[in-house]
């Protein structure tokens, strides 16, 4: 059954809990559910390929699927005493030109925790289902940048550092999906006052 029968047998079902348009809500859940119907279709044509496959089920009939899709977030209290929210995964809600949209990513963005200490910066990553071989991390004097592309995973993530860090001396390890970096601050450059004309 394709996708546009199966939502056009969805639209025509008979609703269980009112068998008259009761005030009109019989069309408003009709709207609703075609606007949502139309979002996920959009949503399947925008999808990335490597998120798209299509299984034979038992009875030899073929079904698309999509994914996986990944949201989530994970809330903190930043040193000013405020909360600082950051979103992880592959899969973004939003808005474009008014309306709601959904934006999706083949590269999963990690989860991933920044901890600002006195003469480094400590940055835990989890990236499960990875192999230590297939991470790439790199970074300059600002930001970090780990990514990792595989068959079966694929994240991308820059995180951008609170201060000037020494990439040169950065020490990472990785063990049960969880990747701990350390990378010592740069120390601040002394600049000598020069003199300045006035003309």
């Amino acid at each position: 059954m394709t996708d546009e029968n199966r939502w056009s047998k969805w639209f025509n079902r008979k609703n269980p809990f009112f068998d008259e348009d009761f005030f009109g809500i019989n069309e408003t859940f009709k709207q609703m559910e075609k606007a949502i119907a139309k979002e996920f279709e959009e949503l399947s044509k925008r999808t990335p390929t490597d998120l798209q496959r299509e299984q034979t089920l038992p009875d030899g009939t073929k079904t698309q699927s999509y994914g996986p899709f990944v949201y989530g977030y994970s809330v903190t209290v930043g040193p000013d005493g405020k909360p600082q929210v950051k979103e992880f995964g592959n899969f973004k809600a939003g808005t474009k030109l008014g309306k709601p949209h959904m934006d999706l990513k083949e590269k999963r963005e990690p989860l991933t925790d920044v901890m600002d200490a006195d003469k480094n910066i400590r940055v835990i990553v989890e990236l499960p289902g990875v192999e230590k071989d297939d991470i790439k991390l790199s970074g300059t004097d600002d930001k970090l940048t780990i990514s990792v592309d595989t068959t079966k995973n694929k994240y991308y993530k820059e995180v951008d550092m609170p201060s000037k860090i020494d990439v040169k001396k950065a020490k990472s390890n990785y063990k049960n999906g969880v990747l701990d970096i350390t990378v010592p601050k740069k120390k601040p450059e002394k600049t000598k006052s020069e003199p300045i004309n006035i003309e």
